[in-house]
């Protein structure tokens, strides 16, 4: 594997309280480390990958810090209570990129992702930049060449900029062209998107492309209105989804650690709302967190907040 190396032992560390009884156990106890990235040993399991990567943050002009999400989020989740659902999860290491490569890193993701999937893996991805999105959901939509796959994507900003060159602002649009190259649908709904933060240029895009798109304003004042009936429509139209989380959606005071941190911004309370019937809808097969930015949290506020919603995707995942 290009890229590849397997995650450090010493990430996953935390309280033992097995005295207490047998299931008395946190996700430190019940994580399986490959050390060979061999995805055929765990058929219908969960891989962990993370993408050690902010070329594509950097290229978009943003604050670089991202390639040290991965570990980091590691040791956040390492603590936490392991329940059902959780000891699917198989920590298969990171693709790490060699500045000012990005695209290469992006191959090697996608090779990864790729690999697992065929396997009959689901695939949990720690970024990096929001680049990691173009790796990531490249690798979903070869390793399914006959399925409808539908792409959400939460976060404050549609990411579908025209430039010369991919950065963290690209990846929706990288993945319409390859869809249209693979005379495949573009299903892609964001939600939370900002009007402040976008361009009247890319809600044209979006106009164009057939974005559905669900406001941050409308996911804090019309839920039920706005944000159900896109998620229901999303499920109808998809035979598998691929979720793709830009942690900088959630307000910055639960979210400091990102590039551009919300001036606005969706509570993690709504965004659990989110969340959970996709991962209860059966179709969900890869997940993504992008943009978290260790240089930048505070207190590590936000590698909690990350964490605990990595860990309640674990939870709710069918």
């Amino acid at each position: 594997m290009k890229l590849w190396r397997p995650s450090a032992c010493a990430l996953w560390q935390g309280r033992d309280d097995r005295a207490e009884g047998d299931n008395a156990l946190r996700l430190f106890q019940t994580i399986r480390r490959d050390e060979g990235f061999t995805p055929h040993a765990y058929p219908n399991d969960i891989a962990l990958l993370g993408f050690e990567c902010d070329e594509g943050v950097k290229r978009n002009l943003g604050r670089p810090g991202a390639r040290q999400g991965p570990d980091i989020l590691r040791g956040a989740l390492a603590n936490m209570a392991s329940h059902t659902g959780h000891e699917r999860l198989v920590d298969m290491g990171n693709i790490r990129a060699v500045a000012p490569e990005l695209e290469q890193a992006q191959q090697a993701l996608h090779d990864a992702v790729l690999r697992c999937h065929q396997a009959g893996m689901r695939t949990l991805v720690l970024g990096g930049g929001h680049e990691t999105a173009f790796g990531h959901g490249s690798g979903v939509l070869d390793a399914w060449p006959e399925a409808r796959i539908g792409i959400i994507n939460l976060d404050a900003h549609l990411d579908l900029r025209s430039a010369s060159r991919a950065s963290s602002g690209t990846p929706f649009r990288q993945l319409a062209m390859q869809c249209k190259a693979q005379r495949r649908n573009f299903s892609y709904a964001c939600i939370g998107a900002s009007r402040a933060a976008n361009t009247q240029a890319l809600w044209d895009e979006a106009a164009r492309l057939g974005v559905t798109v669900v406001e941050d304003l409308q996911v804090l004042n019309a839920f039920d209105e706005q944000v159900l009936p896109t998620l229901a429509a999303s499920l109808a139209a998809c035979d598998k989804l691929y979720l793709t989380i830009d942690l900088d959606v959630l307000t910055a005071c639960e979210m400091p650690a990102v590039s551009a941190p919300a001036a606005l911004g969706v509570p993690l309370g709504t965004l659990m709302r989110v969340v959970e019937p996709l991962c209860r809808s059966g179709k969900l097969q890869a997940v993504d967190l992008v943009e978290f930015s260790p240089p930048f949290d505070v207190q590590g506020v936000g590698a909690k907040t990350a964490a605990r919603l990595a860990w309640q995707i674990l939870y709710w995942w069918r």
